[in-house]
């Protein structure tokens, strides 16, 4: 069993990369925010799933352990593949789908490319008391209205290309790293996510 990598990235595409380690070269499957935050010659380390089928041996690979966990969970549910359950890490957060499924709210899910409205609930229905719940931000605890303005900010971002997993966190961040005074303003915060972001990609969708 392959659990973890760590080693030299090679390539990226948009839902994979290729890591070497100790000379070997290993074609990992990936959320797309992982994708594209990987850059050839620098170092990663993947913690991995290793799916086995008759014909392929496919590794599964993700930036923290918990996503590796939840990715186990979304396998155990009736319909969902291991490229479905990709794709839903790759849309939404782990917090985001730990609050989906605590709300008993498939809506989130029937967004995934691949997930139909019956899988969706069925992820609803079957993983419920399964996932911890979400812990509070940072910046909810710092101002009341925090929740408000991460979930527009992340509407906005959304609006203009990026997937809710990467806009989230990008909004999250946003709202950690700015002033009082411009956590107050959606459209100031907006104009900070865009320039981390990076104005060259903007509207592209990404994971």
């Amino acid at each position: 069993m392959i659990s973890s990598l760590h080693g030299t990235v090679l390539s990226t595409g948009v839902d994979h990369v290729m890591i070497e380690v100790g000379g070997v070269g290993f074609f990992v499957f990936v959320p797309g925010d992982v994708a594209h935050t990987s850059r050839v010659g620098e170092q990663l380390r993947l913690h991995t799933s290793l799916i086995v089928r008759e014909d392929a041996l496919t590794l599964f690979g993700f930036a923290e352990p918990v996503e590796l966990e939840v990715f186990g969970h979304l396998l155990s549910v009736t319909g969902v593949g291991p490229k479905s359950a990709l794709g839903v890490l790759g849309h939404l957060t782990v917090d985001q789908i730990a609050a989906a499924v605590a709300d008993d709210d498939d809506a989130p899910f029937r967004r995934v490319s691949g997930i139909g409205p019956k899988t969706a609930k069925l992820i609803v229905v079957q993983l419920a008391g399964k996932l911890k719940a979400p812990l509070p931000r940072a910046a909810d605890a710092r101002s009341g209205t925090g929740t408000d303005v991460i979930a527009q900010l992340t509407a906005a971002l959304v609006g203009l290309g990026w997937s809710e997993k990467v806009a989230n966190e990008a909004a999250t961040e946003t709202a950690d790293a700015a002033s009082d005074a411009d956590r107050q303003s959606v459209s100031a915060l907006l104009r900070q996510a865009l320039a981390a972001l990076g104005p060259a990609n903007a509207g592209a969708p990404r994971g």
